[in-house]
């Protein structure tokens, strides 16, 4: 038997997620593949959205007439809190062996597994199959391979790993479908068209349990919203914060704060209390939060209103701002 295992947020499941199932069962020859959504990834902030019992039914319903090589496995969403991985794969090894076991991850997850909750457990339980997009380039040497991997792998031959453990990396290219269920949630809460991107049954659920809709009695006045975040910033020592009407430009929102940090820390903390506010006074989480990981440029999500943090340096290298130069400057007094 081989065995995979794709886990995710599936925020929703789209045909991204499809087609790369499709690609990797039939280039491994796996003969199963368990979906195991989770919880709360621990490396990624809370954000607005279905339950995670909404997200499994999403997931039931992406695999509707491929039942023969997918089942949908809640394990994750039943334990609740944070979801590792490790203890997922932990309760699949008590059926089968670790050679039989191959967890499907991407690409730039291979880049972070150190951050992993017992990685190293991990490479000797499973083995790893990395998908990855047109254009990437597999590790052909070892100074190619991210740092952590260096001591663990015994040899390189293309697009496979043979590692110390025993166990194996592999890679395999998709065919890839151009989606990522950040775009695809913007797109959902906006009424854009996403029959292109989204199972006809996953397409017919969100519609009728109206998931991902805007927040419209939680928000009234995005402006005013702007100016609240605005003010907390402020109110945190943050530089230089600017707000600008972007109603009348073509833009992913329609009103924008650029703000910066005075360290890569002081960024990461100003994202994390804004969140923190606007749920206590709003009860209203971020549609998505990215780049907390690093601090160097932070981007929270509140749909109508996208707040970017800097470190400071790093807003001086971008300089958001000649984007929006013919924009309404906001008075954020």
């Amino acid at each position: 038997m081989k065995i995979g295992i794709f886990g995710g947020s599936f925020n929703p499941p789209h045909l991204g997620h499809i087609n790369a199932l499709e690609t990797v069962r039939r280039k491994i020859g796996l003969d199963k593949v368990f979906i195991v959504p989770n919880a709360q990834n621990p490396l990624k902030k809370v954000i607005d959205g279905p339950t995670s019992e909404q997200r499994v039914q999403m997931v039931g319903k992406a695999i509707e007439g491929y039942e023969k090589f997918y089942e949908v496995d809640n394990q994750e969403v039943t334990r609740g809190g944070l979801s590792y991985t490790i203890d997922t794969i932990k309760n699949y090894r008590q059926k089968y062996k670790a050679e039989e076991l191959f967890l499907i991850i991407g690409a730039d997850h291979l880049e972070a597994l150190d951050k992993w909750k017992d990685y190293k457990n991990l490479l000797t339980e499973t083995n790893i199959v990395v998908t990855t997009r047109p254009g990437y380039e597999f590790p052909h040497e070892f100074d190619e391979l991210p740092t952590y991997l260096k001591d663990l792998t015994n040899e390189i031959e293309f697009n496979f790993l043979d590692l110390k453990s025993g166990r194996s990396i592999q890679f395999v290219t998709l065919n890839d479908v151009e989606v990522s269920s950040t775009e695809l949630r913007k797109k959902l809460r906006t009424g854009r068209p996403v029959s292109k991107y989204l199972p006809l049954s996953v397409e017919n659920y969100i519609s009728e349990l109206k998931l991902y809709r805007e927040s419209g009695l939680k928000v009234k006045d995005y402006a005013q919203f702007a100016k609240f975040c605005a003010q907390f910033l402020n109110d945190k020592k943050a530089i230089n914060v600017m707000g600008y009407d972007l109603t009348k430009m073509s833009a992913p929102s329609e009103y924008t704060l650029i703000a910066s940090g005075t360290s890569t820390r002081h960024a990461i903390s100003l994202a994390e209390g804004l969140t923190q506010v606007v749920k206590e006074e709003f009860n209203l989480l971020p549609q998505s939060v990215e780049g907390t990981h690093e601090g160097r440029w932070v981007v929270v999500d509140y749909g109508a209103l996208i707040v970017h943090i800097f470190y400071d340096f790093v807003r001086q290298e971008y300089s958001l701002e000649k984007l929006w130069k013919d924009s309404q400057v906001l008075n954020l007094n």
